[in-house]
């Protein structure tokens, strides 16, 4: 599995699919995606809306690590994008901050396991593991 990490339109779609070769087909959205989208995709875009969309539905953190060991199991080629939610300001609200603390948590269960972890920021990646 391999982990990209990056702020909020800094160009990790296009990073992915210069450094992999991959379509736009090769992408699920984890904005709008069914979980198991998840298993099959070779690369999965915006996993932190996915976990937000968990949350909002009642899943616990306890359940999405859960999910998140299962597709480290079962989509072990998988490529996640996902945006970097720790910088700046502590949200006020209370479920902005456990989405923030929950995909931070699972970012780094998700890093451990990782291959490679690359951080894009103006389009430009640095491999950060592996």
């Amino acid at each position: 599995m391999i982990l990209v990490i990056g702020g909020a339109f800094q160009g990790k779609k296009e990073y992915v699919k210069k450094q992999f070769a991959l379509a736009e087909e090769d992408f699920a959205d984890g904005a709008v995606c069914g979980e198991e989208e998840l298993y099959w995709a070779r690369a999965v875009l915006h996993f932190h809306e996915y976990v937000r969309r968990c949350l909002e539905t009642g899943e616990s953190p306890e359940e999405l690590t859960a999910l998140t060991d299962r597709l480290i199991r079962e989509n072990p080629d998988v490529i996640l994008l996902c945006n970097e939610l720790g910088s700046g300001v502590v949200p006020v609200d209370a479920f902005d901050r456990s989405w923030r603390e929950t995909t931070g948590r699972l970012c780094c269960r998700l890093a451990g396991e990782a291959v490679r972890v690359c951080r894009v920021v103006c389009g430009i990646g640095t491999v950060i593991k592996g």
